[in-house]
């Protein structure tokens, strides 16, 4: 029963993925600024540095013409021709020589210039206890309890948790819900401890690898840094090998995830055959923010509990039994304008009371970032028919001022899978939007979103994992990972299936549950 499940889900997904939505949800959270237009201007120095990436590995490109040359030559020697090369050959030591050691010269340039490969070996998402789970009800609920929230306030998380997209089965940590409520340290390094090492564990049962084989470990949280760090942490409770290439990154937002896979990349093409391993989580118990600032409640009606590990390998020996292998990685940061670097920023509020501050130009920040992080992109992953339309295009406008319709890429042609970051309903209406989008394509984030809510920058891998669960990987499949953070960074990974992923692995944390997704989610569900 459940292949002839899978077979029929496989099928209807196939269907779906060229149907277009055309009835796109309302924006539901008021916000004064949404994503600009990406119709309008772009930027010819983004453009520039995609081809500059491109163009990184020229080498190769040089070859392109020689092999043709040589080909078309070749295809000109007649028989007679072939042997009377043979013949000059072997009456001349000195040109056999040449040939070789051209020959060998050739092939170790070409091959000491390759990169070491970059595989996804597997990905653990944590799924917290069932006893950790909390209804939109009952969160609204507890901050009744508190009696830290005014009537304003409770009106206002009210409205964020009808139209936020998120559901009723997401989980808190314990500390945050319980009555009365405890935040503390202790509560803090358990919730660290209960989601990094549930993630981890699962991870090294899935692959076989022990701790100890892990050369390289890089842990991200933006908002709990306890010392000794999470990565120590890690390191004590699995014993880990002394001369491991420990990393705690912080404070980086939602988008650290795929700076910690950027990262890892870098470090394992210098650190040869050895693994990485890469988690990623966000911490609530001491970031809960209990004052009436509506800029700082948003994220306590959102942000939820959960993790995600990863485990990656330059080894050529995983490949065959690797899911992915990392294509591309393109960071953008704007940290350098003053709207951008402030939109998502940590402060105290007129009661001294800390949390994080969501500005109102937060829409229109992530749109100017996103403009140019896929703009870099573009160049390196589109079809030479879409570039050429979008090429053409700029310099029509940009060097002779020609009134046309800029062309935007269709960015459908050059992934088959989506994993948008769940930062919330808003940004993911708008994106479908404007990146042209279906309603297929939008399913794993929408469903993330409304089942797990935002798990900050782990977010990306329950919608990976969302679709293995579904069937849909399939081998030579292309993922373009999405993800926004403070600062303000958006930052993009691009993966190749190695293989196509067999649905409803046992450890995947939609196992259970996959066959009633996707649910339809109501513009605003009344609370």
């Amino acid at each position: 029963m459940e292949q002839n499940g899978a077979r029929t889900d496989q099928a209807v997904n196939s269907n779906k993925r060229d149907e277009i939505n055309s009835a796109a949800p309302a924006i539901v959270i008021k916000i004064t600024q949404k994503l600009p237009n990406f119709l309008s201007s772009i930027k010819l120095k983004y453009v520039k540095l995609g081809y500059h990436y491109l163009l990184s590995h020229a080498v190769y490109l040089m070859m392109v013409p020689v092999i043709l040359l040589l080909t078309v030559e070749l295809a000109r020697l007649r028989h007679v021709g072939f042997g009377d090369l043979w013949d000059q050959m072997q009456f001349n030591l000195v040109n056999v020589m040449l040939c070789l050691a051209a020959l060998v010269f050739g092939a170790t340039i070409y091959f000491m210039s390759l990169p070491l490969p970059v595989y996804l070996v597997d990905i653990a998402c944590y799924k917290p206890e069932d006893r950790h789970m909390t209804s939109n009800s009952a969160f609204l609920s507890f901050s009744v309890s508190t009696g830290a929230f005014n009537e304003k306030s409770l009106d206002f998380q009210k409205k964020i948790c009808e139209r936020s997209g998120v559901g009723d089965e997401t989980y808190f940590p314990p500390a945050v819900i319980a009555q009365p409520p405890n935040p503390c340290m202790e509560e803090a390094r358990l919730e660290g401890q209960t989601v990094m090492f549930g993630a981890l564990d699962e991870l090294f049962q899935k692959t076989g690898v022990k701790p100890k084989d892990v050369g390289i470990l890089i842990v991200n949280c933006s908002l709990f840094n306890p010392i000794p760090s999470l990565s120590a942490m890690i390191v004590n409770h699995y014993k880990m090998r002394g001369n491991i290439k420990s990393i705690n990154l912080s404070g980086m937002g939602c988008s650290a995830g795929i700076v910690s896979i950027d990262l890892a990349k870098h470090l394992l093409h210098v650190h040869k055959n050895t693994y990485a391993l890469v988690v990623s989580m966000e911490n609530i118990t001491l970031n809960w923010y209990w004052g009436n600032d509506r800029s700082m409640l948003v994220s306590n009606c959102i942000f939820r509990m959960g993790g995600a590990s990863i485990l990656l390998s330059n080894k050529r020996s995983e490949r065959k039994r690797a899911k992915y292998e990392l294509v591309h990685s393109v960071r953008t940061h704007k940290g350098a304008d003053d709207k951008s670097y402030q939109c998502v920023f940590q402060k105290e509020d007129e009661d001294k009371k800390v949390g994080i501050s969501l500005s109102k130009e937060l829409m229109a920040v992530a749109g100017n970032a996103l403009k140019t992080n896929i703009t870099t992109l573009g160049p390196l992953v589109l079809p030479l028919s879409e570039q050429i339309l979008f090429f053409t295009s700029l310099v029509m406008r940009k060097l002779f001022n020609a009134k046309i319709k800029p062309y935007i890429p269709d960015f459908k042609l050059a992934f088959e899978h989506f994993c948008i970051h769940a930062g919330g309903r808003a940004v993911l209406d708008e994106l479908e939007k404007n990146l042209q989008l279906t309603a297929w394509h939008m399913e794993p984030s929408r469903m993330t979103l409304n089942r797990f809510g935002n798990t900050s920058s782990s977010s990306l891998w329950y919608e990976l994992a969302y679709t293995e669960a579904k069937g849909r990987i399939c081998k030579g499949d292309r993922i373009w990972q999405i993800a926004f953070g403070s600062g303000f960074k958006c930052n993009s990974a691009v993966w190749r299936a190695l293989r196509s992923v067999q649905p409803k692995e046992k450890h995947n944390p939609w196992y259970h549950f996959i066959d009633k997704f996707p649910v339809k989610v109501p513009t605003i569900k009344d609370l």
